[in-house]
């Protein structure tokens, strides 16, 4: 029989799942996945709590908001198995999370007032692009014409789909997966057939990219591509940059609120 953290007050699973509006078997899920300390039993294999797991359970609760379930269960799991130094570090990297997704808005923010004030995205060039071949063909391949170099008007900051790809850190599949969306609508260039990103597709495609790192998902970002591309310009974005800042924000805040249930549970283990 498994040895409880601290004798005491015993508590039935009914007793922690009501305060969190949790049911018994979540409570004993919990315990089994290592989120909770092992319980004690009853002589008839009944579960018996103590003040502890409630304690371990208000932790965990309020970790959730700030770093998700797999990185609350995580976190709790290293704490009840004695690595207070691992659960610190991934604490950390939560916050190191945080941080990234801050500078991401920041960039964003930044991107948009470069787009609003009428910067073009620089055109890059398909020979640059590590070989890779505008349609994302395989490295060595001889490089397609630039966009300005075939048939059709020559475009200002147009680029293919390889050097686009390269440039956002994402494989053309990707792209292509967002023009299937219809969130980029390139242009094919009528006598190569290479896809071809105009000035306006470029800056779809950057918006499109740091919206997806935001945790928009692509059905959340079609209206606001659709409406920026209505109004002919950025202005929409704005209430999706400030819902942004305001997730962001709650989750700075839920992460102190789980630090502070996390450290009662850490001092209240110390003193058993």
């Amino acid at each position: 029989m498994a040895k409880n953290l601290q004798s005491g007050d015993r508590l039935r699973p009914i007793d922690l799942a009501r305060g969190h509006s949790l049911s018994t078997q979540a409570v004993r899920n919990y315990e089994e996945d290592g989120i909770l300390p092992a319980a004690d039993r009853t002589r008839h294999g009944y579960r018996t709590y103590t003040p502890l797991h409630a304690r371990a359970l208000s932790a965990f609760v309020a970790l959730l908001p700030g770093h998700g379930h797999q990185g609350a269960a995580s976190i709790m799991r290293a704490v009840n198995g004695g690595r207070t130094e691992e659960a610190l570090r991934l604490i950390d990297e939560g916050h190191a999370q945080l941080l990234e997704d801050r500078r991401t808005l920041r960039a964003v923010e930044g991107a948009l007032r470069g787009l609003e004030g009428g910067a073009r995205p620089r055109s890059a060039d398909p020979a640059a692009s590590g070989g890779r071949t505008g349609s994302g063909g395989r490295a060595g391949a001889a490089a397609p014409p630039r966009p300005d170099e075939g048939s059709g008007a020559a475009e200002p900051g147009a680029t293919f789909i390889g050097p686009l790809a390269d440039r956002l850190g994402v494989r053309p599949a990707t792209l292509r997966a967002w023009e299937r969306a219809g969130l980029v609508r390139p242009r094919r260039d009528p006598r190569t057939g290479y896809r071809v990103y105009g000035g306006a597709d470029v800056r779809d495609a950057l918006l499109v990219h740091q919206l997806r790192r935001g945790g928009y998902l692509l059905e959340q970002i079609a209206p606001l591509i659709d409406q920026v591309r209505s109004a002919g310009g950025l202005e929409p974005l704005e209430g999706a940059l400030r819902d942004w800042r305001a997730r962001l924000s709650a989750r700075g805040r839920a992460m102190l609120a789980g630090a502070a249930e996390l450290e009662a549970y850490l001092r209240e283990r110390e003193t058993v």
